[in-house]
Formats: structure tokens, C-alpha cells, sequence
């Protein structure tokens, strides 16, 4: 196994949607044993601390967009550090709502292209999140990433996004979740997607595949987001965003392991955690494992849990 250079970077972004809870989520990653896992696999692992917004001006209330300055703040200092980490290491990048990838995938790109190497995205996520501003009913920004990072217009006030996503070099798994707005912008889109009947009759292993070997034959930097609501709720339940019928532990368990086995991952989400949800802390330990396992952890090499 190659060792790795990790840095872990909380971002406690709680602006992305109107329930209160994610920014408890970086330190709930660290309670679980997050650093201590990947340094007993081998990795250097460095602790940057949270980050903090970028400065900008105050939200007024009850607007139809719920806080877009302060998920401005946020985006601005997730894209600055995503620069600086990537350059020296694997950034991961601890949430925090899922609007923090308006940051980190921006960032990613931006340093892609300064290597003049393709950034390729694989999106596990019960949800699309490639609204708008505009097209979202809801208002809240978490559910615009893809659309940002993308390069969809109607981001007015977020910095500018100087190296769009190409949409051909996005993966997402795990969708059943999806409105008619989302559905018509896919269907007019190059992405690759796979929703969870796919995954029923056809299995996790061969789509995944798939776009590894795309990854690899353009020689692409590879950025993994991981929402919590990828999995099924009855296994992770600590989601504000719970929609049933999600990928079990083990299907959760193969993709990160076929992530490693690929040795292409160079950054990482973890998203949408809201311990305030969580169940004597079941899901982050889950999300914790799952790193684990695609940085390198083995099924055989996990010693049993003894409850007696």
C-alpha cells in the first residue's frame, strides 16, 4: 500500500440548509477515531483544524436563498486551502452540509488544471444536488454543488468558476432522490449516473469500474464526495436528508475499497453528518470506517468486536 500524505480539514459549513446540526460534524469525525485510523494504516495524517469562513456581508431573514453570503465565505476559504493541500498531499475535507464541495471540488479543479491534469468527481449521494439558485424550491444552497462546479450560471456573488467540471467526467451513485427540475437539467446532460434500481438489478462493482477505468486511461485526478444519505438510513441515520432504500454497509464498504484498489482517489468529502441525528455516534464511526477502507483497511484486517 502506498502511504499517503492526509490532511483533514473541518468545515463546519452549516449555512447550505435551513436545519441546524452539520457543523458539529467535523469534530464528531475526530471523536470517532478518524485521525487515529488512517495513521495506524500507515498514513502521515495532519490536522489542520476548522477553517472559517472567508469575510462577507450579513444574510437578512427569511430570504428566499437561505444564507447565500455566508455559503459565499465558505466556498471562497475551501477554495483556497483545496489549492494549497492538494499540492501537497490528499485533502479531506470534513463537513459540514454538502454545500462545502461549492469549495472543495472548485479548488480541486482549479489545481487540476494547474498540472494540466483532467479532475474527474465520483458523487455518492442519494441526491443530484445540481440545482441552481434558481431552480431550487427549497432555497437551500446544498443542493447546488454540481450545478456550481459544473458551470451552470445563476451563482451571482460566489467566486468565479475558472475551471468547470467537464460533465462527462462525473460519476454519481447512489440517486433516488431526484425533482423534475434535476431530472430535465440530467437528461440534458452528459453525466453519468446510476440510481439505486441500477444498482439493484445490475450491482455497485461494474458502474464504478467503469468510470475508474475512464479515470485512469486520461491519467485524471479523482475527487470523492460522500454524503451520509448515499447510505440507507437504517444504518446512518445521522442525516437531515433521510431518503430509504440507500447502499448498505457492505455495497458502501466495496466502492471504497475498490476506490483504494484503484489508487486513484486525491481528495475527499465527507458530508451532510449531523451528530445531533446520530445514534451514540453509529454513524460516524460508519463514515470513519468507510475512509478507512478506501485508504486502505481491509475486511480481514479489522479485529472483531468483542460484546461480551
Amino acid at each position: 500500500m502506498t502511504h499517503k500524505t492526509c490532511f483533514l480539514i473541518g468545515a463546519p459549513v452549516d449555512s447550505g440548509k435551513r436545519r441546524a446540526g452539520c457543523l458539529m460534524g467535523p469534530d464528531a469525525y475526530r471523536t470517532a477515531g478518524l485521525a487515529e485510523a488512517l495513521s495506524g494504516l500507515g498514513h502521515q495524517v495532519t490536522d489542520l483544524g476548522n477553517l472559517s469562513p472567508a469575510p462577507h456581508d450579513p444574510d437578512v431573514k427569511d430570504g428566499v436563498i437561505f444564507a447565500p453570503n455566508q455559503t459565499i465565505g465558505w466556498t471562497t476559504a475551501l477554495v483556497e486551502i483545496a489549492q494549497h493541500t492538494m499540492a501537497e498531499g490528499l485533502p479531506i475535507f470534513l463537513g459540514g452540509d454538502h454545500s462545502l464541495s461549492l469549495g472543495s471540488v472548485s479548488g480541486v479543479a482549479t489545481y487540476a488544471a494547474s498540472v494540466k491534469r483532467p479532475l474527474y468527481v465520483l458523487w455518492l449521494d442519494a441526491h443530484t444536488d445540481f440545482h441552481t439558485p434558481q431552480s431550487s424550491d427549497s432555497g437551500n444552497l446544498h443542493g447546488t454543488p454540481v450545478g456550481y462546479f459544473t458551470g451552470r450560471s445563476g451563482f451571482d456573488g460566489f467566486p468565479e468558476v475558472t475551471n468547470p467540471v467537464p460533465q462527462e467526467n462525473l460519476c454519481m451513485i447512489g440517486l433516488r432522490s431526484v425533482d423534475s427540475a434535476e431530472r430535465q437539467a440530467l437528461e440534458a446532460s452528459k453525466i453519468y449516473r446510476h440510481d439505486m434500481r441500477d444498482i439493484d438489478e445490475n450491482g455497485i462493482a461494474g458502474p464504478l469500474a467503469r468510470f475508474l477505468n475512464r479515470v485512469a486511461k486520461a491519467n485524471g485526478l479523482l475527487h470523492v464526495s460522500l454524503d451520509v444519505d448515499f447510505l440507507d438510513p437504517s444504518v446512518a441515520p445521522a442525516v437531515g436528508t433521510t431518503v430509504p432504500g440507500g447502499a448498505t454497509v457492505r455495497e458502501a464498504h466495496l466502492v471504497c475499497e475498490m476506490l483504494h484498489d484503484s489508487g486513484l482517489m486525491t481528495s475527499l468529502d465527507l458530508v451532510e453528518l449531523n451528530p445531533f441525528l446520530d445514534e451514540r455516534g453509529r454513524t460516524a464511526h460508519l463514515m470513519v470506517d468507510l475512509c478507512a477502507s478506501a485508504l486502505g483497511r481491509r475486511v480481514f484486517d479489522r479485529p472483531t468486536r468483542s460484546y461480551n
